[in-house]
């Protein structure tokens, strides 16, 4: 089990895919629309099986009958506000981790831009400390159509209550550092060809 993509979510998806392209300095590439949910994402590449997704609200739809997904309709400014892990059986990994802690598997998907389709099964897809799970079930993972020049190196997961984060990620053998602060917060360490930066 590994970090299989970080969630960078805002109010508007071009303004949010634009501060994201001049604070990584590579082009994000058009996702889909998640039809009924409102949404429409971009990605980019992080390193192997890992990517950015940078989410927001999907003009072409219709407002939808529920929240949007990441606290996507409260948000005033684009940040980093979730995280999942990938792993190979949803029910056996909630199991581990707790399932008060990552909640019920749903299935999801999407179309992509070439009109394939993309089908996963994750758990609920909340703004937060503790990551969500993703299964992709037999789905060709979106990273096989990303470039790589970037890499994410470090997360770091900022918490006024560690423990369920600590828990979660000792269950799901994942490399991630955990912090108690005042309010909740991701940071992610990525290398650029040329440096090193922190995406909020």
């Amino acid at each position: 089990m590994m970090i299989d993509h970080l969630v960078f979510a805002g109010p508007d998806l071009d303004d949010a895919s634009a501060l994201v392209e001049r604070i990584l300095g590579v082009s994000t590439v058009p996702g889909g629309q998640h039809v009924g949910v409102g949404t429409r994402n971009r990605l980019v590449g992080l390193g192997g099986s890992t990517y950015l997704e940078i989410i927001g609200p999907d003009p072409d739809q219709e407002e939808p009958a529920l929240p949007r997904p990441f606290g996507i309709d409260d948000l005033d400014e684009a940040r980093l506000v979730a995280w999942a892990v990938s792993v190979p059986e949803i029910s056996e990994a909630r199991r581990q981790v707790g399932e008060q802690l990552v909640g019920q598997g749903s299935s999801l998907s999407r179309m992509t831009p070439s009109g394939g389709v993309l089908a996963w099964e994750v758990t609920p897809t909340l703004p937060g400390a503790i990551p969500f799970l993703i299964d992709w079930l037999d789905t060709v993972h979106p990273t096989t159509s990303l470039d790589h020049k970037i890499e994410l190196v470090a997360l770091r997961v900022e918490t006024p209550d560690p423990e369920p984060v600590r828990t979660a990620v000792r269950a799901l053998g994942v490399t991630v550092e955990v912090r108690k602060a005042r309010e909740v917060r991701l940071a992610a360490t990525i290398d650029l060809p040329d440096r090193r930066v922190v995406l909020w």
